[in-house]
């Protein structure tokens, strides 16, 4: 059997907060429609310093840093992710799709692929990932002016995964693609 033995801090490699600010990125940003948790807000930036995203745009009424309940699950990442606040999600993709990035919707939808699949064979890097609100999900315009939509496979009966879990997992195997 295969010894482990658990990593200490300094093992890590961990980046110090300026370095990883400035460290290479994946061409991918991230757009958040309404979204209306503080702490989805903070895990997802915390996921997207771990799979080194771009930025991340914060929409509608999506709350912004600084925050201490974004802050608690962020745990930094508001200093070492880029991000902006835009009034709408629709005039951001907009522009985001007039400067080039293809526009990925995550939602349960027809003709929407699994993210494992968009990875494999995705369009060439820019792209904006789109994830909405906690309750109502991707606009429907917003699916309208989508390139693709990726729809995470589930096999329990609620067919519904928190929008920081999905956006961890898309992140993931976007970064993956890129990085691996």
């Amino acid at each position: 059997m295969a010894e482990f033995t658990k990593l200490s801090m300094d093992e890590l490699g961990r980046l110090a907060p300026t370095e990883a600010k400035n460290a290479p990125k994946v061409p991918v940003v991230v757009v958040l429609d309404n979204v209306r948790s503080m702490h989805n807000v903070g895990s997802i930036f915390r996921s997207a310093d771990a799979f080194a995203i771009e930025k991340i745009y914060l929409c509608g009424y999506t709350p912004q840093p600084p925050h201490r309940d974004i802050h608690k699950t962020a745990l930094g990442a508001t200093e070492t992710v880029g991000w902006s606040y835009q009034t709408s999600a629709l005039e951001c993709i907009n522009q985001l799709k007039t400067n080039g990035y293809s526009i990925v919707s995550v939602e349960q939808a027809t003709g929407s692929i699994s993210p494992a699949r968009f990875a494999q064979n995705a369009p060439a890097y820019p792209v904006a990932v789109v994830l909405g609100n906690e309750v109502e999900g991707v606009q429907q315009a917003i699916i309208d002016c989508s390139n693709i939509v990726l729809e995470i496979p589930q096999f329990g009966a609620k067919h519904s995964l928190n929008v920081a879990v999905a956006a961890g997992i898309v992140m993931y195997e976007l970064s993956c693609r890129y990085f691996v």
